[in-house]
């Protein structure tokens, strides 16, 4: 065969991939990829550039059933929605023994939340304060991932977003910086490993989504324009990419929107200015869906060959399905518009990856049987979806201790979420299988007993139907207390499910209202992807339980956390407002020249018909107990440029039973060059304490948490007065001043 006579010429160089020989391990990395470039023709290439789905999902609005044909020609050495064992080895098998080079493909996914086991949604477990079970659920995510033939995922999402009405709030780590970025280094960590081993079966390539700014759209609304100052994409929208490029995510997404008047896709100063040369990225970047075609809607080139070429200048390595490098880079290569330079480094970077998770030395190493049984829904692993789900739950209200409930009351189950498991999933559910589940009325029934549960459907989630109505509000008299499963489809989060409204649909809350004639305790479990206007249920309900959607074991969570088996220790990743009039609503805000607080009726930064507070602030829950917090004293009340104080406070549980809780610092920088926010977390600790338990907890302040992007736009801190606030959210704080000396 010539391919292997190739092969055999070049044997110091290359590995031999369809005999899975692996390269002299005197070769550097760099070598090793250089050698396989070597020997690539153009088309093949373009053909690393190239990613297709499979026609096993559809996650955009274009497929292309050719890619088998593509796969054997070398036009496509990528692709996604594709996973099991059986199904990968096939394509892969194309790859490797069909192609002429034989170069092994990469497999993607949209492993969001979990693979099979489906932990709760993102923003959900972002309401954990939870780093280590965060990244846990990153890493048994990757297991399952690696074990059904799958290599590379497109997460973590890290677009910060203060926009509920955006459906992909749902995909992310919330309105944080701070916060955003910490969780996307552990979700770096958890899909790669800690010390970022592609080589292990068992990891899998992260990428970073979406660059850039696309938590930030116009009107809230998918897709839509994003244009904000450098200062603000600087200081707030950056902060998690750069964190999760420096835990050592190997992959990027561009993003779908534009900013500053360029598509993400063809901004030179986003990929390479910013991305590349000050981020220092060394890997490789890859489009979202369609978006480099995409590029001629946004009005910027003429045809899909004129967006490929804007795209690639751009430094965007990998087409993602709109196949506009496949069908035009050749040429425009040949006639001199792009240069071979920039295909080679592409390939190089794409290459290098391939590398790096070990596919040269086995291209199968993802493709065993035996390993996807065994991993696949592994007891560890719905034990660790069971215990990130009560951690996300957050504790709206609870009047008069209405939660948890008692074993053997009488419970009247209420609503058509109550029985829906795959509502549980949420959106991007990958490959999760909801019919072996068990719903939250399933759980209820099985810890309080047949004959202590009462179901009626009521309503549905969605429509006007009240004709069950009067059944329900007939099963709810015989109850001690009513628990109504309220929320959103879960397909009414996620991409392309912005809403204009963020209130619960249908006639659900109207059904609230009616059951509040019967005098008895309502607790309402909500299910839902995105901060809602609950303004009519808080004043309704006697108890709120915000369950997002918790995944393969929610049912069981949110059971024994209402039943109080664990008490709920989550807080808001995302502010909620009272009402969507009130959107964007952040607790950074700045202060403005006519501040709420002036004693002015009138003539200040307010609403005439609501006032400018939320209803649930940022980094707020509640717990089963209370916890309270002294003074705060700090080690010094002068912080110098090459030193450090620490901030003490001390937190003691002055309820009944134990709990947990996320006590959070803030910090104002009063006087700037530039306006600086109200608020902005710099830190935080979870932390467990037994009824009437104390704590001391300290926290170190140094200049670098001070540093911001002044008025010249250079970057770091300036002398002068800070306060300092810690406590358990955003809103009730203890706080102190210190100075930062000049």
């Amino acid at each position: 065969m010539i391919r292997l006579s190739v092969f055999i010429l070049f044997a110091c160089y290359i590995v031999m991939a369809i005999e899975a020989k692996s390269l002299p391990k005197t070769n550097t990395l760099d070598q090793r990829v250089d050698s396989v470039l070597k020997l690539m023709t153009l088309d093949e290439k373009i053909g690393q550039m190239n990613l297709l789905t499979s026609d096993w999902d559809v996650t955009g609005p274009s497929i292309n059933k050719g890619y088998l044909a593509d796969i054997k020609s070398g036009r496509c050495g990528n692709i996604f929605n594709a996973h099991t064992v059986a199904y990968t080895r096939k394509l892969q098998e194309v790859a490797v023994k069909e192609s002429r080079l034989g170069i092994p493909l990469l497999f993607g996914y949209d492993v969001i939340h979990g693979h099979k086991t489906i932990f709760p949604i993102s923003l959900g477990e972002a309401a954990s304060w939870d780093l280590e079970k965060i990244e846990r659920s990153a890493r048994v995510s990757a297991i399952e991932a690696a074990a059904s033939g799958i290599n590379w995922t497109f997460a973590p999402m890290c677009d910060i977003s203060v926009e509920p009405r955006w459906g992909r709030v749902s995909e992310g780590a919330g309105e944080d910086p701070y916060l955003g970025s910490r969780i996307a280094e552990a979700r770096v960590r958890g899909f790669q490993g800690k010390n970022n081993n592609l080589a292990d079966p068992l990891t899998i390539a992260a990428c970073v989504k979406h660059f850039a700014a696309y938590g930030a759209p116009q009107a809230g609304r998918d897709y839509n324009t994003v244009d904000m100052s450098e200062r603000t994409f600087r200081d707030v929208y950056l902060l998690p990419y750069k964190a999760a490029v420096k835990a050592g995510a190997v992959t990027v997404m561009s993003s779908f929107n534009e900013l500053n008047g360029v598509p993400a896709t063809a901004n030179k100063w986003l990929m390479k200015d910013i991305l590349r040369k000050e981020l220092g990225f060394k890997g490789f970047i890859v489009t979202d869906y369609t978006s480099v075609t995409e590029l001629v809607n946004h009005g910027v080139a003429k045809d899909d060959a004129a967006a490929g070429l804007l795209s690639v200048k751009a430094s965007i390595d990998m087409d993602m399905q709109g196949e506009a490098f496949a069908k035009y880079l050749k040429n425009q290569v040949e006639t001199g518009q792009a240069t071979i330079k920039m295909v080679n480094d592409a390939v190089r970077r794409i290459l290098r990856v391939k590398f790096q998770l070990g596919l040269f030395d086995d291209p199968y190493k993802y493709c065993n049987t035996e390993r996807e049984k065994k991993l696949i829904y592994a007891p560890e692993h719905l034990e660790a979806a069971y215990k990130v789900a009560r951690s996300s739950m957050v504790l709206l209200k609870n009047a008069n201790n209405t939660l948890p409930l008692h074993k053997g009351e009488k419970i009247a189950v209420i609503g058509e979420l109550a029985t829906s498991t795959r509502d549980l999933l949420g959106s991007w559910k990958a490959a999760g299988n909801w019919d072996f589940m068990k719903s939250i009325l399933d759980e209820i029934k099985a810890y309080n007993g047949a004959e202590n549960t009462l179901y009626s459907l009521g309503c549905k989630k969605m429509g006007n139907d009240r004709s069950e109505f009067e059944a329900a509000i007939e099963i709810a008299k015989g109850a001690d207390k009513i628990v109504m499963v309220v929320g959103e489809d879960c397909d009414w989060s996620g991409e392309a499910s912005s809403r204009t409204s963020i209130k619960i649909p249908g006639v659900q809350s109207e059904l609230i209202e009616r059951l509040t004639a019967l005098n008895k305790p309502i607790v309402v479990v909500l299910m839902n992807g995105r901060p809602l206007d609950l303004s009519k249920e808080s004043k309704l309900a006697d108890a709120i339980l915000e369950t997002w959607y918790s995944g393969t074991k929610g049912g069981k969570a949110i059971t024994d956390v209402l039943f109080g088996e664990y008490n709920p220790s989550g807080k808001l990743p995302m502010t909620f407002p009272q009402n969507v009039g009130q959107v964007p609503l952040y607790y950074y805000a700045k202060n403005t020249g006519r501040p709420i607080y002036l004693p002015n009726d009138k003539y200040k930064s307010k609403y005439i018909d609501c006032t400018n507070d939320p209803l649930y602030p940022f980094g707020f829950g509640l717990s089963y107990t209370t916890f309270s917090y002294s003074d705060i004293t700090l080690s010094n009340n002068n912080l110098t440029n090459d030193g450090a104080i620490e901030a003490t406070i001390t937190v003691s549980n002055t309820g009944k039973v134990e709990g947990e809780e996320v006590v959070q610092l803030y910090i104002r920088d009063l006087i700037g060059s530039v306006t600086r926010p109200v608020k902005e977390l710099k830190g935080f600790q979870k932390i467990a304490l037994k009824a009437g338990e104390s704590k001391k907890i300290s926290f170190k302040i140094t200049p670098d948490m001070l540093a911001f992007y002044r008025l010249d736009m250079t970057y770091g801190t300036e002398s002068g007065d800070f306060k300092l606030f810690i406590g358990g959210n955003s809103r009730d704080v203890k706080e102190t001043n210190f100075t930062l000396a000049k």
